[in-house]
């Protein structure tokens, strides 16, 4: 083989190495979210592309394989043409035959190393990181058909790796991680913030991931702050009430203090005159929800959702009530300040 074939082949071999190393970042990179929709639509590459991702072990044996023949072919192959090609003006120099096949052979060496390491890994590796989307949709297609030809190897090679993960009592995983945890997005979140990518203009965002960490005793009122009517209220008391502190609702207590229930402004509105002295039929009062007070504030809703109860009785592991919480504080949590329609300022 002449040298400038060698040379010819050093080409040929590190676009391999480098569609290798593009086509492995590319597959653990791309995001799914902006692959499924095009595969959706039928587009074949993406369609190609998610069948890659969900099978990211067999398609990461695959550019091991490949990477690694072309790095042993890329010096075997190269470093003869290229010492024989340094040879020539290296005997200008009155060098030794030992010493110029040494500098030649280092001198090889050295470019040949440069040369993989920077257009064979680097500048393809970065080239996916940067647009890992676009790059797994051309990339994909050819690396499967690779993978489909050299199957048997392939999976020869993924069984054994697999089984040294399970010797060390690692279960392997098929396909790469496209979720995240809670932790994960707030942090997305928070640095797309900082770096002006993202803009929570209304604190929205912020507000959710907080809301997931609160606890039912953050947000419940103290029973002492709460505007109250004892058990005996008349519906003319509700209506006192309403024209003194604006409230729509009115949570009712025991003699002992605790919370028994609750009546809405429009529970009473319908009832004659005749009965505006008399106490508030049972019927027309609304049961609380009873929540525990470390109770996740989401689970709270949820509960509160399925009673359909806009008010609950939080308390203690004794039982005993410490507050109560309110639908609208919930929503507040999560919105920003709601006002009762009635309320007076």
């Amino acid at each position: 083989m002449s040298d400038w074939v060698g040379i010819a082949w050093l080409v040929v071999l590190l676009a391999a190495n480098a569609f290798f190393v593009g086509a492995e970042f590319a597959v653990i990179s791309a995001r799914r979210s902006q692959i499924e929709p095009l595969a959706e639509a039928g587009k074949r590459s993406a369609k190609t592309a998610l069948w890659a991702m969900e099978h990211a072990t067999l398609m990461l044996a695959t550019t091991q394989l490949g990477i690694t023949v072309c790095s042993l072919l890329i010096l075997n192959v190269s470093e003869p043409a290229i010492h024989h090609l340094l040879e020539v003006p290296l005997g200008f120099t009155g060098l030794s035959e030992e010493a110029i096949s040494t500098v030649a052979f280092l001198v090889a060496l050295v470019v040949v190393s440069y040369l993989h390491v920077v257009f064979g890994e680097m500048v393809p590796k970065n080239l996916s990181f940067s647009i890992p989307d676009r790059a797994v949709l051309i990339l994909a297609p050819p690396l499967v058909f690779i993978g489909r030809i050299f199957s048997p190897v392939i999976v020869a090679l993924n069984a054994t790796a697999n089984a040294v993960l399970r010797l060390f009592r690692v279960q392997p995983k098929n396909e790469a991680t496209s979720t995240y945890t809670l932790d994960e997005v707030a942090t997305i979140i928070t640095q797309s913030t900082k770096e002006g990518v993202l803009f929570d203009g209304t604190g929205a965002l912020t507000a959710t991931f907080e809301f997931t960490f609160r606890k039912v005793r953050d947000v419940a009122v103290p029973i002492g702050d709460i505007v109250s009517l004892p058990e005996s209220a008349t519906p003319a008391d509700v209506e006192k009430a309403v024209t003194r502190h604006g409230f729509s609702r009115y949570v009712l207590v025991n003699d002992a203090g605790d919370p028994t229930g609750y009546v809405h402004l429009k529970d009473v509105l319908d009832l004659d005159s005749t009965d505006y002295q008399e106490p508030i039929p049972g019927k027309r009062i609304r049961q609380l929800a009873s929540i525990f007070e470390d109770t996740d504030l989401e689970d709270a809703l949820a509960t509160m959702r399925r009673s359909g109860a806009h008010l609950a009785r939080s308390f203690t592991a004794l039982g005993e009530s410490t507050g109560v919480l309110f639908l609208e504080d919930i929503l507040e949590e999560l919105v920003g300040e709601v006002q009762d329609a009635t309320r007076r300022e």
